[in-house]
């Protein structure tokens, strides 16, 4: 099947759109971006259940310590690594972005990150290299983080920045709110969510569920999808799919 085929992207908001809503006989600007959050909402829980299946299956044969660690975060979604992230962030109380030996065997345990100590000691020593007892932590989740093409990173990229309307460099709520309309969405329409909660849903893809701050940085954007990512094997199929979900 060619990659630009219909029938392989069923979530296209603005041709016919996935969601119930969508497909109903309703005009509007404001109705199809509302389907557009519907799809993104959709689609990152559809990767999500297809990445963790998937590095559940590659855990079981995996002897590379990074790549297990790895596997182990991506078996949590694709947010997992940032979720690692933010264990270590909350552990750094001078803020100086580096980690111990303890305190990393500490964050992996927080996390509740299977390994034997043994391990773990091969782990830390592959990252501390001038051999000084500590890591920096950006330089480890870096390394951790699913290898992406530039093709990739770019298209990530215009992507959270047709989301952070305000250029600020964090997508926020309110960022939100100038993009889509939450009004249409059936949890608001039957008193269920209010239109945060609908923003707040759709944020929570991108965010840790252990530290849910309703705040996404280009860093977790691209963690999230370097974790998708990692699902696809070619870039044309990877770019074609972001350009589809966001209309790029």
């Amino acid at each position: 099947m060619k990659v630009g085929n219909s029938e392989r992207f069923k979530a296209v908001p603005w041709r016919g759109c996935c969601h119930p809503v969508g497909q109903k006989q309703v005009r509007g600007r404001a109705l199809l971006k509302c389907c557009e959050l519907f799809c993104q909402m959709a689609g990152t829980a559809r990767h999500d259940r297809e990445m963790a299946i998937q590095s559940k299956r590659k855990l079981t044969t995996a002897t590379d310590p990074i790549e297990r660690l790895r596997l182990q975060c991506l078996a949590r979604g694709s947010a997992g690594i940032k979720g690692l992230g933010r264990v270590f962030r909350i552990m750094d109380d001078n803020n100086n972005r580096t980690l111990d030996f303890k305190e990393f065997l500490k964050g992996l345990n927080d996390y509740a990150v299977v390994m034997e100590k043994e391990e773990a000691e091969e782990l830390f020593r592959r990252f501390d290299k001038d051999g000084n007892g500590t890591i920096d932590f950006n330089e480890f989740l870096l390394t951790l983080r699913p290898p992406m093409s530039r093709a990739r990173k770019e298209v990530i990229m215009q992507a959270f920045r047709k989301l952070d309307k305000t250029g600020d460099g964090v997508i926020t709520i309110e960022d939100l709110r100038e993009v889509y309309n939450a009004k249409h969405h059936p949890k608001y329409q039957n008193g269920e969510w209010t239109e945060e909660q609908v923003f707040r849903k759709f944020l929570d893809n991108f965010d840790s569920p252990y530290d849910k701050d309703g705040l996404v940085t280009p860093e977790e954007f691209m963690n999230y999808y370097a974790g998708v990512s990692a699902s696809i094997d070619t870039d044309v199929y990877f770019i074609i799919m972001m350009r589809t979900a966001w209309k790029l």
